[in-house]
């Protein structure tokens, strides 16, 4: 059977909006309740850095486990998180923060989540190289401040300061400084395989005033997820500085407000 032009482009524009009527029903859906929170951690830290915020979710009731990253390469950063979704009894929320966006946007398509919350985080689409999107916006500061011996990075202490924690106070990012967990080269090579914010409930906290990911980059990320957003003024660590805020948008994914 042959298609004119009219008839190809009706077709087209159905074809368009079943596209973005099945993208808009997979993240503006109300998550369903959930009883966990999975919260997984960056570059530059370690699972301690969701401290302030696990204390405020046990006291609402819910079960609270944050993955310790191995920071080695992709995969391997994916199955330390799967093993502890793998744990959880009933929906859960997987929450990433930096860095470990890539992570929730890999294992987040795992049957017991049942939304995801992105915190200043990485959030790729399926195969897409994140470097290179990084790099239609302007490069953030902190990005001068990564330092090498031989496969092993980590921030500078001058840059940790000012770049990544810089609204926390000195004394509080000097002890932050001094646990930062290390991180291999091969970790920053993997691509994601699927992107779970397709077909799960999103939210996003993007930080004002990052010096470690682009503002901009973090609400281009959010708008394509079309991710329910709030905007904190906050350094790359408003986990740490503004714990509240981080708390109740969690909440919020777990179904606990509205």
């Amino acid at each position: 059977m042959t298609m004119n032009r009219r008839t190809f482009s009706a077709a087209l524009v159905a074809g368009a909006a079943a596209l973005v009527s099945t993208r808009s029903m997979a993240t503006t859906s109300a998550p369903a309740k959930a009883s966990n929170v999975v919260l997984a951690h960056g570059l530059f830290a370690d699972g301690s850095c969701w401290s302030e915020v696990i204390a405020r979710l046990q006291a609402a009731g819910l079960n609270a486990t944050a993955v310790q990253n191995p920071l080695t390469t992709l995969p391997e950063a994916v199955a330390s998180v799967q093993r502890v979704l793998a744990r959880q009894d009933g929906p859960t929320v997987l929450v990433g923060h930096s860095f470990s966006g890539m992570i929730v946007t890999e294992a987040g398509v795992h049957p017991n989540v049942s939304a995801l919350v992105y915190i200043a985080a990485r959030a790729p689409d399926a195969g897409e190289d994140y470097t290179a999107l990084a790099k239609t916006f302007p490069t953030p500061p902190a990005s001068a401040g990564i330092v090498f011996d031989g496969d092993e990075g980590r921030l500078s202490e001058t840059a940790f300061l000012r770049d990544f924690a810089g609204d926390l106070p000195e004394a509080k990012a000097k002890v932050l400084y001094a646990v930062q967990e290390p991180f291999q080269k091969a970790l920053l090579t993997g691509k994601t395989t699927q992107a779970a914010w397709r077909s799960k409930p999103s939210f996003y906290a993007v930080s004002t005033e990052d010096r470690t990911i682009n503002p901009d980059l973090e609400r281009f990320m959010a708008k394509r997820m079309g991710a329910k957003t709030i905007e904190v003024k906050a350094s790359h660590l408003s986990l740490i500085s503004h714990p509240d805020e981080i708390t109740q948008l969690i909440l919020e994914a777990a179904g606990l407000r509205p």
